[in-house]
């Protein structure tokens, strides 16, 4: 952002991911579902704005979804990582949706190193997400707790996240340039 203020478009591209995100977690929540859809927003105003713009809709919807699910508050750091990953990576892979399944792989990586630890070590296997079964299932059959809870992790939000790429790419490449601009807080000249 280097000194630059927050525009209001920005503001309410931001609002319009911590939205999505949580309906998306709610809705994953609700049926139980093993993936989270609580990323989609932060995945598509990372990939608009940047890093900071991803880390902050990760940090408010967090916050927000942890009034309904407190589960969500603990793992913000893991929300915003996943932010900052796929606001630095998107811009260079943009262009190239056949690339799903690989950017799908590196925003996932960092985040779940986070996740799968604070899940292991905050809550033992167990959360409120549908995956929390298959740490149990590992974890009976001999697996160690954290090795369970990361290999849980990375299928799950290797899957979470990849449809949550394809997801945005559908609405990123349907912005106009003019208006990827304009939310990003740039000049532009013309109408959006």
């Amino acid at each position: 952002m280097k000194g630059k203020k927050i525009s209001t478009v920005q503001i309410c591209f931001i609002a319009l991911g911590v939205v999505i995100n949580i309906v998306g977690g709610l809705i994953g929540l609700t049926f139980r579902l093993p993936i989270y859809m609580d990323s989609i927003g932060t995945i598509l105003v990372a990939s608009v704005i940047g890093p900071w713009g991803g880390m902050v809709t990760a940090l408010l919807g967090g916050l927000i979804s942890g009034m309904t699910d407190i589960y969500a508050i603990y793992f913000l750091p893991a929300g915003m990582i996943v932010g900052m990953v796929a606001g630095k990576l998107f811009p260079k892979v943009a262009e190239k949706k056949w690339s799903i399944p690989f950017t799908g792989l590196l925003i996932t990586i960092p985040g779940t190193l986070v996740s799968a630890c604070i899940n292991a070590f905050v809550f033992g296997g167990v959360t409120s997400s549908g995956s929390s079964i298959l740490v149990l299932i590992l974890n009976h059959l001999g697996v160690n707790l954290v090795v369970s809870a990361m290999l849980t992790q990375l299928v799950t939000e290797y899957l979470d996240r990849c449809i949550a790429i394809f997801l945005v790419y559908a609405v990123y490449s349907v912005l106009s340039s003019e208006m990827k601009r304009k939310i990003k807080g740039e000049t532009t000249h013309g109408t959006v």
